[in-house]
């Protein structure tokens, strides 16, 4: 058996909802975990105990720096460590941390890291999978951090604007007003890295625009990073509009999950037909998520897998 003491302050996120992560592991190192008080008791296979001790001595490690964790910072030290026991944590995030205007943004999952080095590498990137995999915020976080650098001159990002079944009608005031409901997450991603007055003062200058895929029609985008969310909700003549817009010394990271299409005839979306035409091409890389990346509260995670298999029932 194997003790190790964490600080009662933060037991509460390294446990997880409900003992959450503490389940995780014991399902996935086959081993068995009780709390007492500010010490956890492991019991197990040799090696199953140091690699829970490994993790949770590097998670309070970071606690104590500083560091805010959550349940998918316990599945990504597992992970390192199942593969490598001598990894570092630490290390790791730090490596692949982006520096998204007021906020230091890591990744979460060992997909969320691939997603990042892709996005630094390839000219046109495809975040596929389901909502909570961070693929739009991640995205988002890149964005600021190049336009801050000088990498690009100007953030360009786009959705359809399709309703979710919802039936909105008819909204009134001006053309901002119709469409800023469906833009709202974007924003969202924006003021959680910049202060709102610095959003407002870029979106002003032209430096940063938020609109409705129908706006990017008949333009050149050069100089530009430039992220298309939501993109199952394209049809293939919108995505193929969207796609050639792309101009010289740009970034485009398209994100989309094709479990969740809205349109009409959801087997015509065009982030189906691209996939099916594109991949393979040069310069151009996808990446996939799956219910293991999720970051939200882990009984997301739960409900995605649950629609995957009955997907494929």
């Amino acid at each position: 058996m194997k003790r190790v003491a964490v600080p009662e302050r933060g037991a509460e996120a390294l446990y997880g909802t409900r003992d959450e992560n503490l389940r995780f592991l014991e399902d996935s190192l086959k081993v068995r975990i009780k709390s007492q008080g500010s010490e956890l008791m492991v019991e197990g296979e040799e090696d199953g105990e140091q690699t829970v001790v490994r993790i949770f001595e590097q998670l309070v490690a970071l606690m104590k720096d500083g560091y805010s964790v959550s349940a998918g910072d316990v599945r990504l030290a597992a992970q390192l460590l199942r593969e490598n026991g001598t990894a570092r944590l630490r290390d790791y995030l730090m490596r692949s941390a982006v520096r998204g205007g007021r906020k230091t943004v890591v990744p979460r999952s060992m997909n969320q890291r691939v997603y990042l080095e892709e996005i630094e590498k390839h000219d046109m990137v495809f975040g596929i999978g389901p909502a909570g995999t961070g693929k739009t915020y991640l995205a988002v976080a890149q964005a600021v951090q190049q336009l801050i650098g000088g990498s690009v001159d100007r953030l360009i990002l786009s959705r359809p604007a399709v309703e979710a079944g919802e039936r909105l009608g008819f909204l009134p005031g001006d053309m901002k007003e119709k469409v800023d409901p469906y833009l709202r997450p974007l924003y969202d991603a924006l003021y959680d890295m910049l202060p709102t007055e610095q959003v407002e003062r870029r979106i002003a200058s032209g430096e940063i625009e938020i609109a409705p895929i129908a706006f990017m029609r008949g333009r050149t985008l050069s100089d530009a990073f430039i992220i298309l969310d939501e993109a199952q909700n394209t049809t293939p003549a919108q995505m193929k509009m969207f796609l050639t817009r792309f101009g010289m010394r740009s970034r485009m990271v398209i994100c989309g999950d094709p479990s969740q299409v809205d349109l009409p005839e959801p087997g015509k979306s065009g982030l189906h037909d691209a996939v099916a035409r594109l991949e393979g091409i040069p310069r151009l890389s996808m990446v996939r998520f799956g219910a293991g990346d999720v970051v939200r509260h882990p009984l997301v995670g739960r409900i995605v897998e649950a629609y995957e298999s009955r997907a494929h029932d």
